[in-house]
């Protein structure tokens, strides 16, 4: 199963796939680097991670990070040093050989081009996602099998420091020295040993014996680099049809897609957003939802429900399922809108626009729709909920073409509505 967010991030992947990974035999993240995150609650205790697959929090589970991740490796031994505080100490944790190692420099050069940019920046988390990808592509990352090798890992850094050196002298940045990348890479080498193997040859493995595999999607489809509202995306694909590639696994390894979308929409950063709302509603959705970046704690845009956006990526994806969060934050709005299509220019559109430009023109068409004021969070059977709740998602089902097979009512595993079986 892979569990894909549907809209710019942030939709509650964490929470779902925490509720399947008590049936998975292992969950694989495969794309994105500590620029991801996701909030869990876990018997009462919030998490808040990055880099780590959510089936971390249960001992039983095998948490893979594959070939197509970028690791900044001191943020993922934080990560691993905050849940020991909170008594997560009993894991399994494997990390691919062939995924990237992000550095110092990777960081410095990201910062430093968000700042030149000035008011046209794209609005990154500044964690140097977006240069490590690039060096990935150019034959100059360093891959975490490269550790393994200190001889062979030394040469590597001496050949690629001078160009990275060279970029930031350009910015006026923060310059390397070999002998402080390479004491850096020493002193999280240790710590990185007893998890480092091919996981491509153990997940085919694992497929062969028939293990539950679980895709942990970062990130949201909207936010794919090629798919996405670009240049506003991330530097990888969040898309359930990348996985193959970035684990080494074929494209029947995925058998079944699960889309997350939130009850409305979301997005952190710059870029077009179609359905946007200001003012105090905004402000009250945001309240009530946390609606507050994992890693940049920065408040997030708020939108309605965007059905042609939702469409869009149901049709690339190959979605025939979704698990819908937050819907108890609607509860405290008085009147509910879904945005049912687009206009340009007075025309209707059936199409996601592929530029910025063009996307910037849409006029979101809107149906309203009566909310409900009754507390929802503790209802666990779908045909006690509010009348007006059943049809604001059974107008959204009929809309999409697919089932709302979990509705979220809280941010607790428990406070979930199964219609189905995920796993």
């Amino acid at each position: 199963l892979a569990i894909e967010g549907m809209q710019w991030g942030d939709e509650g992947k964490g929470k779902v796939t925490d509720f399947c990974a008590s049936h998975a035999d292992i969950v694989v993240r495969s794309q994105g680097g500590n620029n991801a995150g996701h909030s869990i609650e876990h018997h009462g205790v919030r998490y808040a991670l990055r880099l780590l697959p959510s089936g971390i929090l249960n001992p039983d589970t095998v948490n893979v990070i594959a070939d197509g991740v970028v690791i900044n490796p001191k943020a993922m031994l934080e990560e691993l040093r905050i849940l020991s505080e909170k008594g997560i100490s009993s894991y399994q944790l494997l990390i691919s050989k062939r995924a990237t190692l992000l550095m110092p420099y990777h960081i410095e050069i990201d910062k430093a081009r968000e700042e030149a940019l000035g008011d046209k920046k794209i609005g990154t988390t500044k964690n140097g996602i977006g240069p490590c990808y690039e060096d990935r592509a150019s034959r100059l990352s360093l891959r975490v099998g490269d550790l393994l090798d200190i001889e062979s890992l030394q040469e590597r850094v001496e050949s690629i420091l001078p160009l990275k050196n060279l970029e930031l002298k350009a910015y006026g940045g923060k310059e390397f020295s070999v002998e402080e990348i390479m004491a850096m890479l020493l002193e999280v080498r240790e710590a990185l040993l007893p998890h480092i193997i091919d996981t491509t040859a153990y997940l085919q493995k694992a497929l062969k014996e028939g293990k539950k595999i679980l895709f942990e999607g970062a990130q949201g489809a909207m936010l794919c680099m090629t798919y996405g509202t670009f240049p506003f995306v991330t530097s990888s694909s969040p898309l359930a049809t990348a996985i193959p590639n970035n684990t080494g696994l074929p494209l029947t390894a995925v058998e079944d897609v699960l889309g997350i979308m939130k009850a409305y929409t979301t997005r952190v950063g710059a870029g077009p957003f179609p359905t946007e709302i200001d003012g105090p509603l905004a402000d009250s959705i945001r309240e009530k939802g946390h609606e507050f970046g994992t890693v940049t704690h920065r408040p997030r845009r708020v939108g309605w429900l965007d059905l042609p956006q939702l469409k869009y990526v149901i049709e690339i994806s190959g979605i025939k399922r979704v698990a819908l969060m937050l819907l108890d934050v609607l509860s405290a709005v008085d009147e509910l809108k879904l945005c049912t299509g687009y206009f340009i220019d007075g025309k209707e559109i059936d199409y996601m626009p592929s530029t910025v430009a063009e996307l910037e023109k849409v006029e979101p068409q809107f149906i309203t729709m009566p909310s409900w004021k009754e507390d929802i969070s503790s209802i666990r059977n779908y045909d006690e909920l509010p009348l007006n709740c059943r049809r604001y998602l059974e107008t959204i089902e009929e809309k999409l073409g697919v089932k709302i097979a979990m509705v979220s009512v809280g941010p607790d595993k428990e406070a979930t509505i199964l219609r189905e079986e995920l796993f």
